[in-house]
């Protein structure tokens, strides 16, 4: 109805492009439109000027040799003021876009290895995107936006790729295990170091007091009772310890049996023993 009428509407975020005898007239903005056909006016086409997204997949090889298929993502929108370049002079803007992404991608990544090629994808996107910019600026198009938005080497790398890190995880755990057992094993050398040092600190301070003990005993003993020697005190302290000793042995419930000669003179024997033991101990320092 609107052609038998020779008007025309035009969609917001749409252009139309107006001929005239088949040449290029005239870009007709949103709205409506008279298009007088009679006089050889006619409606070539529209060009929608909203962002479009192309996604390309791109097969190439990194410098280690490892083959990635890599994905980047193109906004790119027709400028308004460049309407009938962008209509007339490109046939297939989506294949002619896609040419600049393989050229770049194929020219850039080859001189990276793998890992590298995923820490520089932002870097990547940029020469991308520079490249098209360049180029598709005359034909009336501009470039929004070049994401890389994924970067898939084959499976077989990718299976690679999480053993060693698997493997890298499990050895620094390794380590760490064994560290903190040679810590352990330090710190309980030295606390048992420390317990013996104690101990014995313990144990020679028990016989200083003990020999204190018996030397206070038998001097004291010597000065209440006239006519007794050094001797005879250490004679009685000795058969003292002897009976405290047997009372010991008889009263542990777990002791084995021992068998020592008891009597009057097995005392004396022991009390003699004991003597001539420390008698030579003295002479020996």
């Amino acid at each position: 109805m609107g052609n038998l009428c020779c008007c025309i509407q035009v969609d917001q975020s749409t252009v139309a492009i107006r001929e005239r005898f088949g040449k290029f007239d005239d870009v007709l903005q949103p709205g409506c439109h008279f298009l007088p056909w009679c006089l050889g006016s006619q409606l070539a086409g529209h060009l929608s000027l909203r962002v479009q997204q192309l996604d390309v997949r791109c097969e190439t090889k990194t410098k280690d040799n490892v083959f990635v298929n890599v994905v980047a993502s193109i906004q790119y929108r027709a400028l308004a003021n460049q309407a009938s370049d962008a209509f007339y002079k490109l046939t297939n803007t989506k294949g002619q876009i896609q040419a600049y992404v393989f050229d770049v991608i194929r020219a850039s990544v080859p001189r990276l290895n793998l890992d590298d090629v995923f820490e520089q994808k932002n870097e990547i996107a940029k020469a991308v995107e520079d490249e098209l910019e360049k180029a598709m600026s005359t034909y009336g198009y501009e470039i929004v936006q070049t994401l890389i938005v994924d970067i898939e080497p084959d499976e077989h790398v990718k299976r690679a790729m999480n053993e060693i890190n698997a493997a890298a995880r499990l050895r620094l755990a390794a380590n760490e295990k064994a560290e903190a057992e040679k810590i352990l094993q330090i710190k309980r050398a030295e606390g048992e170091a420390e317990s013996k040092y104690l101990s014995g600190l313990g144990i020679a301070r028990q016989r200083q007091a003990i020999v204190d003990g018996l030397r206070d005993s038998v001097l004291g003993f010597s000065e209440n009772v006239p006519g007794t020697s050094a001797k005879d005190v250490m004679d009685m302290v000795l058969v003292t310890q002897y009976f405290d000793t047997l009372k010991e042995i008889g009263a542990a419930s777990k002791t084995s049996a021992v068998f020592i000669p008891h009597g009057p003179g097995a005392v004396r024997d022991v009390a003699s023993q004991i003597r001539e033991g420390l008698l030579q101990a003295s002479s020996v320092s």
